[in-house]
C-alpha cells in the first residue's frame, strides 16, 4: 500500500451498521472505531430496551455523529438480510462500511451477517465485541457466495417458478442438462437449494 492509499483510508468516512439491544456494545464500538455515521437495525415493533438504547445513543453520540434507525422483522432472516443489502447499496462508494453483530437477537445478527456476505466487496470489516471487559474485538471473515453465472441463473429460475423435476427445469432454462445437474448438486452442497426449492441462504445469495 502506498502513502496515497493510506491517506485515502484515513480520510474515508466510516459507516457502522449494527443490531441493537443494550447500549454498551454500541458505545464500545463507537469509542473503538470512531464512526461518522451509525445505522441501527431494530425490530419493527422495538422493545422498551431497544427504544431506551436508541434514545441514549442519540442523546449522547448523536451530538457528534449521525444516527439513523432501520426497522426489520424479528425472525425473518431473509427480510433482515434484504434490508441490510438495501442499506449497503445506497451508501456512497467512497465510505467504509463496518458491520457490528454483537447486540440484539441472534436472528437479527444472522440476518445482518448474511447481508454483509451478500455485499462482501463493500464491507470493510465484520466485528463482534466480546462481553468480557478488556477483550479485544473479534474480526470475522468476509465470506462470499462466489456463484457462477449459471448457478445464479438456476437460483433465479427456482425463485420465480415452481418446478416438479429437473427435466421440467432443463426444458425452460438455457443451460445444458449436464451443467444443470452439476449446478444443482453444487448448490445443494452449499445449502442454497433443497431439491428444487431455495433455502433461506439461497434466497439471500441471489439478492
Amino acid at each position: 500500500m502506498n502513502l496515497n492509499e493510506e491517506d485515502k483510508i484515513k480520510t474515508m468516512k466510516k459507516v457502522l451498521i449494527a443490531t441493537v439491544y443494550g447500549p454498551d456494545p454500541l458505545l464500545f464500538a463507537a469509542n473503538k472505531m470512531g464512526p461518522d455515521r451509525m445505522i441501527l437495525i431494530v425490530d419493527n415493533e422495538p422493545s422498551k430496551k431497544q427504544e431506551e438504547t436508541v434514545d441514549l445513543l442519540k442523546s449522547s453520540l448523536g451530538r457528534v455523529i449521525d444516527i439513523s434507525v432501520v426497522k426489520t422483522k424479528v425472525y425473518d432472516i431473509v427480510d433482515i438480510a434484504r434490508k441490510v443489502i438495501e442499506i449497503i447499496d445506497v451508501q456512497p462508494k467512497d465510505e467504509e462500511i463496518y458491520v457490528n453483530i454483537t447486540s440484539g437477537r441472534k436472528t437479527k445478527a444472522i440476518g445482518l451477517l448474511f447481508g454483509a456476505y451478500a455485499r462482501a466487496s463493500r464491507v470493510r470489516r465484520i466485528i463482534y465485541f466480546p462481553e468480557e471487559k478488556g477483550s479485544e474485538p473479534v474480526y470475522l471473515p468476509k465470506l462470499q457466495y462466489n456463484l457462477t453465472d449459471s448457478q445464479k441463473k438456476v437460483l433465479d429460475y427456482l425463485a420465480e417458478e415452481k418446478f416438479t423435476s429437473l427435466m421440467d427445469l432443463s426444458v425452460k432454462i438455457d443451460i445444458s442438462r449436464a451443467m444443470l445437474y452439476r449446478n444443482i448438486k453444487d448448490l445443494e452442497a452449499m445449502d442454497l437449494v433443497n431439491g428444487l426449492k431455495l433455502t433461506d441462504a439461497g434466497k439471500i445469495a441471489r439478492l
